[in-house]
């Protein structure tokens, strides 16, 4: 019952101050997908760029994270099948940039990244549901409403049965028309006490989320991100980060953070355990986010310069409220 969240046991690695590296000289899971990296750190870096950079310059950024040139290259060859990436030539050099397509999609996912756990908006009482009956022989259909019921903040409440405290019901009978599911309806309701009497309403609705949600094991993971990020961030204001070092962790909080938003309903403050631990850790990946920026630009336009001078010191990057430095402003600094 419920969505489970797997613990982040791996995700620190023994400190020590005695050379040990640190945890976030790893890029842990986030090279295991190199077509996902690819496109983070175009989202990172390049952001509203449309200029082409060389394909070279990919695949040593890449490179950075321990991505063979063969698994990098396939990941340009599959995001360019799929219609992110757009290629051209020049000479005997292959260029690549992002499409259309993938630009709106990094700026949605950015818009919805960082402005998750923000502003926490009140709670009317009503839910959002959706009840579906789906035949095997259309499990594609599906697999893809179940993830876009979990971006949106769902989770199952029973079989069939999937359940948010947020007003997505418009956003999902879109969804289900563009798959074409008609065995499906979403609604909003009010939750009716369980047996044994209370009132109808928020007092009903406790039980609800320990019944969807696995909350013990999503506040296991915050205080593991929030450890991780607190040691990160006072690393990074000491001025120990490496620009190498800089590049890799800035990309792996990110990496971690947005995972939350898929795993963490953002239940309003009425239905939540106390000393809920988002808000402690959205302030965390921000501070690591917007420190690490201009000391990981730094690495990214020295891997840049190598294959074009040019376009180098248009690598930049934006903060978690998606504004980019000033024109002319300099990158930072950190521990070569």
């Amino acid at each position: 019952m419920g969505t489970t969240v797997s613990s982040l046991t791996t995700f620190l690695d023994p400190l020590e101050d005695d050379g040990v590296s640190q945890p976030w000289t790893s890029p842990g899971a986030v090279a295991q997908r190199p077509p996902r990296l690819l496109l983070t750190l175009l989202g990172d870096y390049w952001w509203q760029r449309t200029e082409p950079l060389p394909s070279a310059a990919i695949v040593a950024l890449l490179a950075e994270f321990g991505v063979s040139d063969s698994a990098a290259r396939a990941a340009l060859s599959r995001l360019t099948r799929n219609g992110l990436l757009v290629t051209s030539r020049n000479g005997r050099r292959t260029y690549v940039q992002l499409s259309t397509r993938a630009a709106d999609v990094l700026d949605d996912g950015a818009r919805r990244i960082f402005s998750f756990g923000g502003r926490p908006s009140p709670w009317d009482g009503m839910w959002s549901l959706v009840a579906f009956s789906i035949p095997e022989e259309h499990r594609s259909a599906r697999d893809e409403l179940r993830k876009a019921l979990r971006w949106l903040g769902f989770a199952p409440l029973y079989d069939g049965l999937w359940v948010s405290p947020r007003d997505h019901a418009g956003e999902v009978i879109g969804r289900l028309n563009e798959l074409g599911i008609t065995t499906a309806t979403a609604f909003r309701a009010t939750a009716l006490p369980l047996p044994g009497g209370g009132p109808v309403g928020a007092a009903a609705a406790p039980d609800i989320p320990a019944r969807a949600w696995d909350l013990s094991g999503l506040r296991e993971r915050y205080d593991e991100f929030t450890t991780f990020a607190g040691m990160l961030r006072d690393q990074t204001e000491a001025g120990k980060i490496s620009i190498a070092d800089a590049l890799i962790a800035r990309t792996r909080v990110m990496n971690e953070w947005r995972a939350f938003p898929a795993l963490d309903p953002d239940l309003p403050d009425e239905l939540l355990p106390e000393a809920w631990p988002r808000g402690t850790a959205r302030e965390l990946f921000s501070a690591c986010y917007n420190l690490l920026g201009p000391i990981a630009t730094r690495r990214v336009r020295q891997i840049i310069a190598r294959y074009s001078p040019e376009l180098a010191n248009r690598a930049t990057y934006h903060n978690t409220e998606l504004r980019m430095p000033d024109a002319g402003a300099g990158t930072g600094t950190g521990a070569a």
